[in-house]
């Protein structure tokens, strides 16, 4: 099992930039695959990007996710913010086994001002 606690949101203009963290906790992190998610007021979950190199059509070119292995880290590095990327944000692992991603954190609340 993988536990995953997620730091970095906040208050941020639009135009401005944010780095997320995801600290995993666990055995044999580097075999999960990892991704970050976010979930709108309203709106269904969805999948930002992974590190399989997705990014969802919205944030490519302004989004990069990263790991660390030796660290158990995970990081969303988050640019050009808009007011539409205010989200709550999950880090996720998927078990190589599996299809679905089936660990996550608590989530990170990112609010970007117009």
């Amino acid at each position: 099992q993988v536990q995953l606690v997620e730091s970095g949101g906040g208050l941020v203009q639009a135009g401005g930039s944010l780095r997320l963290s995801c600290a995993a906790s666990g055995r044999s992190f580097s075999s999960y695959a990892m991704g970050w998610f976010r979930q709108a007021p309203g709106k269904e979950r969805e999948l930002v990007a992974s590190d399989s190199a997705y990014y969802a059509d919205s944030v490519k070119g302004r989004f990069t996710i990263s790991r660390d292995n030796t660290k158990k880290m995970v990081y969303l590095q988050m640019s050009s913010l808009k007011p539409e990327d205010t989200a709550i944000y999950y880090c996720a692992a998927r078990d190589p086994a599996r299809l679905e991603y089936n660990y996550w954190g608590q989530g990170t609340q990112v609010t970007v001002s117009s």
